[in-house]
């Protein structure tokens, strides 16, 4: 028997509890920076609602992940979507790649800021990319998931390891104009039954596990980020290869910090196999900045590499007229990240921090100029790419 229901704003308690974060925050004291962590808080909160009501491993479906609400760091070339799994099922993901760069599935315990235990060590971890699949002419594709190989079968698999809940995809581009993101189901092998109404006991379970979303999102994201300015301090890269995250994939995170008046270049050598790299700007609480209207991010794709080979980008808080201007939205203090993936090697870059009026002195003699007229037409063409791809 269904005992009595509390008011909601008891079951939503726990979100006060994520406020308590702001104390592991760069700027507790800031009224801004509280602000900000209250938008966070609704941002997770938002996107709990499809994590754990939108569909369940007897009954998988594709549901948005990060990007939407911008948390976690979302890479701004990745469309990510979620679907809860079990290694206790079988499953077959069927249609077709689209032309993205890059499609990867991977199989895990959780995503971080689930109410269970985070998959950073890769212990349930297996992942497999487009380049790996077995794809015909017309991009049609079908992978099969399971915690064994199927007898016989010769055709794309992935394994489910015991306890893994989480199928995370992540949709690839590097031109956001032109290429055509994928078109794909996935559906569960195994009698499942019609998807039955939730019981009172189930849905309140799960609004507990939204309520407690943020907070343990907080918890794991800030000390990531403290961590890098702990170690090496502001302006400077610290790579790291996460044991859970993309197996070929290595990160680039550095804490940045600059003030009106100044800029800061971004200088790297690039691999001389680099099948797809990418930077971005983060705001302080480890959120993406503002992606679709402001140019935060590069790629392989976009980005112009000088005439000595190597990459720079500048961030600066007003456009500087040169290419890769990387916009922070605002933000004097925030995270960079790159990403070498599927790379022959891994250069670390470096940031110099000069003044704005001087940013030429350091540059190649022939860095372009970027008028305002270009400018305004390189954010019109992202723009309108970036609201043509699915995010929800």
């Amino acid at each position: 028997m269904t005992s009595a229901i509390k008011p909601l704003m008891e079951y939503l308690a726990p979100l006060e509890d994520a406020v308590t974060e702001i104390a592991n925050t760069w700027r507790p004291d800031d009224p801004a920076y509280r602000a900000d962590v209250y938008r966070q808080i609704a941002m997770q909160f938002s996107y709990a609602y499809f994590a754990f009501f939108h569909a369940d491993a007897d009954h998988p479906d594709w549901g948005p992940l990060w990007n939407p609400v911008y948390t976690l760091q979302p890479n701004p070339d990745d469309i990510y979507l979620y679907c809860p799994i079990s290694s206790e099922r079988r499953y077959r993901i069927s249609g077709n790649r689209g032309t993205v760069k890059m499609v990867t599935f991977t199989t895990q315990l959780s995503l971080a800021g689930m109410p269970w235990e985070n998959d950073l060590t890769g212990a349930h971890y297996n992942d497999i990319d487009d380049g790996d699949l077995q794809v015909d002419a017309n991009g049609d594709f079908e992978l099969l998931l399971s915690a064994e190989r199927p007898e016989g079968h010769q055709g794309n698999w992935l394994r489910i390891a015991p306890g893994a809940r989480v199928l995370m995809t992540r949709y690839r581009s590097y031109d956001w104009e032109n290429e055509v993101d994928p078109r794909m189901s996935i559906e569960c092998l195994d009698p499942a039954g019609p998807k039955q109404r939730l019981s009172p006991e189930e849905i309140l379970e799960r609004i507990d596990h939204m309520a407690h979303m943020p907070e343990r999102a907080l918890r794991l994201f800030y000390p990531m980020q403290n961590g890098i300015r702990e170690r090496v301090g502001v302006n400077v890269f610290e790579p790291i290869k996460y044991g859970g995250s993309f197996t070929r994939q290595v990160y680039l995170p550095a804490v940045y910090e600059l003030e009106d008046g100044e800029a800061l270049i971004v200088e790297t050598d690039l691999p001389a196999h680099r099948r797809y790299w990418n930077f971005q700007l983060n705001d302080p609480y480890f959120n993406a900045t503002e992606y679709v209207y402001r140019l935060s991010s590069t790629n392989g794709h976009y980005a112009r590499v000088s005439s000595d080979g190597k990459f720079r980008a500048v961030i600066a808080l007003e456009d500087p007229g040169v290419p890769n201007w990387l916009d922070p939205a605002g933000f004097k203090q925030g995270t960079i990240y790159g990403r070498w993936y599927d790379c022959d090697s891994e250069p670390t870059p470096t940031i110099k921090r000069v003044r704005l009026a001087d940013l030429r002195d350091y540059l190649p003699s022939d860095t372009p100029v970027i008028t305002p007229e270009e400018r305004a037409e390189e954010l019109r063409r992202r723009v309108r790419a970036c609201q043509r791809r699915r995010r929800w």
